[in-house]
């Protein structure tokens, strides 16, 4: 029967995490992770019967992580001082992506490894649809919360522009000409904003009834 010692399981998942980022999928093994986590020989297979299940755990784990990480985010934007200017969206996205491609780029490669294995795993794919789901609804809210105006169609796309600017950030190595994290929000906002779909027309307006 799978061991239910919560400490030691995220011990196992978050040693997955770093294996994920350093050696890619196939450096992830039982064996490597307990090493990694510095557990006996056989302890992880008391958590996880098999290595799809060990690489499952590893993206709810990631999940975990992100789903705090957004409560912290919407924290610090509700706990913003009375008359305090709010961050504009590049500013928000640039911030985020520096944080992401830095702090956070373990677990970032991580997702990239995850993601493509995926393909062929569809236990693991629903384990990370919540990430994807996630995003777009965060995104949404937190712009609410700082009171800015983004088209809703916008939304999406700039989800999508995020993900493949933050995969650029975090597996390119860095060099003469290589974009910032500003350029790339820069980017990001004006092409989001300016492909957006326009909303469908108000019926009720006299202008697109024909009523006067």
């Amino acid at each position: 029967m799978p061991r239910s010692n919560p400490a030691r399981r995220r011990d196992l998942t978050d040693a997955a995490i770093s294996l994920l980022a350093a050696d890619g999928v196939h450096g992830l093994t039982h064996r490597s992770a307990e090493r990694a986590a510095g557990l006996p020989s056989g302890t992880a297979s008391n958590y996880f019967r098999n290595r799809e299940e060990l690489l499952v755990a590893a993206a709810e784990r990631i999940v975990e992580l992100h789903l705090s990480d957004m409560d912290r985010a919407d924290a610090a934007a509700l706990r913003q001082a009375p008359g305090a200017a709010a961050p504009g969206m590049v500013e928000l996205l640039a911030a985020s992506l520096e944080t992401a491609a830095s702090a956070q780029r373990d677990r970032y490669l991580a997702i990239f490894e995850l993601t493509l294995e995926a393909r062929r795993r569809p236990a693991l794919r629903d384990a990370l649809a919540r990430l994807a789901g996630g995003a777009t609804t965060f995104t949404a809210d937190q712009h609410a919360d700082l009171g800015i105006d983004v088209p809703p169609g916008a939304v999406p796309l700039l989800v999508t522009l995020y993900g493949g600017a933050l995969f650029s950030l975090v597996t390119a190595p860095a060099g003469p000409g290589t974009p910032t994290a500003h350029d790339l929000a820069r980017a990001i906002v004006a092409g989001a904003v300016a492909a957006a779909p326009s909303p469908p027309p108000n019926v009720s307006d006299p202008q697109v009834t024909g009523v006067t």
